[in-house]
């Protein structure tokens, strides 16, 4: 069971949420929404001990399985094999390494304490399920579409969808009586959604999620946590529903009418007022009663209700790229591999001036490593490319490496264009939703979706003609999501994408899909869309 009580979140000196209550008892399943940097994230980090609250208390019965957004791993080095890391998540990698160490000791010496302390071991980790303990883990890999053989290559080979999977398994193997998940079905193919769906909704523990993929918000929560924040100074407030993630969608549409009934009828009540003020203020009998109401007009304004309904939808618009070579980009015999694994080779493609192409494939198809390669970020082991005359190239990470700790959302993006003023980079910011204060945060500290619109919006300002774009919707709310995909759609710039959001490809009507591994072109068709959910 978990047990939230006063909980008083701050990030930045602002304050998320103060005052937040609110229980999940075992086989409650819990959805946590709420637009970007609603809180959502911040509070979860804060439950799950990633993050320090500013008041109030969190408790919780057994064990608890914390997942983030954004699982870096970067404790972990990169020469453990995906196997160890699992394993150590019920503590068995270093039961192993114990139980080795003892056995070198005992063949040095036999005597009967090396003996019986490397028979203890054994015994402890046979009844502790030590031995049937890698079956499970490669049966949890399995359903989640983890290649058996992935779990035996080092941390450092595997692409971030890979990474991510590797530590959903690790969290779910370790058998957590409270389990918290952001973002779960995130790099997931559409087979390992239908999964982890069934693994949540079979899980007998307490479950809180953050998703904003639709059908796990439906198929497999009880529950609904409503974060409300009115802007980015404000502190949010709290509201649950029960049921699915559509009767909550269903009470709130309800609750959004009345709200606007109230504000109707409120606004309609001070202008009432304000007419018998504008009528009788000036004389001199009526000054008292004129004073008492513009008195009970400052009251009302100052208890108004706000509409969500009525806040401000990003509206995103992408300036004219520069103009550029008609070929964009040539690529010949690319090859990428790390030891032990050869991800793809003989790469060769080209790209045209306002093309938009598609790179797809299963996880694992080297689909992040072609564009880490093209953006500079990675050298290929064989081959070569090169852009045209006149191209700059955009890139935005998946896994957000550009933005780093101890620098401001200004500050990044004054690297970005530094050829513009402070006053136009706050406005790129502010066209993402990103404004006020919140633009001398520390980057680090941003949620997901904050994150994602702060790569964006350094894109916007570094006037590229060319983008390169892996997996640019993941942690968008729906309308940040259909907001981009339209300013993409209508941009005359180069596209080269990587993307599972079928609905976001569709938007972007694409030339052309490169199939990797095996580099095959084919002209787009809407038959892709269905790869494109299960890649």
């Amino acid at each position: 069971m978990l047990q939230v009580n006063g909980l008083k979140v701050e990030v930045g000196g602002v304050t998320l949420i103060d005052g937040v209550s609110f229980t999940v008892r075992p086989g409650e399943k819990v959805g946590l929404v709420g637009r970007n940097g609603a809180g959502k994230t911040s509070m979860l980090k804060v439950i799950g001990g990633a993050a320090e609250a500013a008041g109030g208390s969190v408790s919780y019965q057994g064990g608890l399985g914390y997942l983030p957004q954004d699982p870096r791993l970067d404790l972990v080095p990169d020469d453990v094999t995906a196997l160890d890391h699992v394993l150590s998540g019920r503590g068995f990698a270093e039961a192993l390494e114990r139980i080795s160490k003892l056995q070198t000791a005992m063949e040095a010496d036999p005597t009967p304490r090396a003996i019986d302390r490397y028979t203890r071991a054994i015994e402890r980790f046979r009844m502790d399920g030590g031995y049937a303990a890698e079956s499970e883990v490669r049966r949890l890999a399995a359903g989640i579409g983890l290649a058996d053989d992935k779990l035996d290559l080092p941390l450092g080979a595997l692409s971030g969808g890979q990474r991510r999977r590797v530590e959903v398994v690790r969290i779910l193997f370790a058998g957590s009586d409270v389990l918290l998940l952001d973002e779960p079905t995130n790099h997931l193919d559409a087979d390992a959604k239908v999964w982890m769906l069934d693994f949540l909704a079979s899980y007998r523990g307490a479950l809180v999620v953050i998703s904003h993929d639709l059908d796990l918000l439906d198929e497999a929560i009880t529950r609904v946590i409503h974060l409300d924040r009115g802007g980015d100074t404000a502190t949010g407030t709290m509201h649950e529903y029960k049921g699915t993630y559509s009767q909550y969608l269903s009470a709130r549409e309800a609750h959004e009418a009345r709200l606007a009934r109230q504000i109707a009828l409120q606004a309609k009540e001070i202008d009432r007022m304000q007419t018998i003020i504008d009528r009788f203020g000036a004389k001199a009998t009526k000054a008292a009663m004129a004073h008492s109401l513009e008195k009970r007009i400052e009251r009302l304004k100052a208890n108004a209700p706000e509409s969500t309904a009525a806040r401000k939808v990003l509206k995103l618009r992408l300036p004219e790229p520069p103009h550029c070579a008609r070929t964009v980009l040539e690529a010949s015999e690319l090859a990428v591999s790390y030891p032990g694994l050869d991800v793809f080779e003989d790469v060769t493609f080209d790209v045209g001036r306002g093309d938009r192409m598609m790179i797809m494939g299963l996880n694992g198809a080297g689909k992040t490593s072609l564009l880490r390669v093209l953006a500079g970020v990675t050298e290929p082991v064989i081959g070569s490319f090169q852009w045209g005359m006149g191209v700059s190239v955009g890139y935005y990470a998946q896994e957000h490496e550009g933005i780093r700790a101890g620098a401001s959302l200004v500050d990044h993006m004054r690297e970005a264009a530094p050829n513009l003023g402070d006053g136009d980079l706050r406005g790129l910011l502010g066209m993402f939703g990103l404004v006020g204060d919140k633009v001398f945060q520390d980057a680090s500290t941003l949620s997901g979706g904050e994150k994602t619109k702060l790569a964006l919006a350094q894109l916007v300002g570094g006037r590229h003609n060319v983008l390169l774009l892996d997996e640019p919707t993941n942690n968008l709310d729906p309308g940040s999501r259909t907001a981009v995909a339209e300013s993409l759609s209508n941009w005359s710039g180069t596209l080269i994408v990587v993307s599972h959001d079928a609905e976001f490809v569709e938007a972007l009507d694409p030339d052309r899909a490169l199939l990797m591994p095996d580099a095959t072109i084919d002209h787009w068709s809407d038959d892709l869309l269905e790869l494109v959910t299960l890649a």
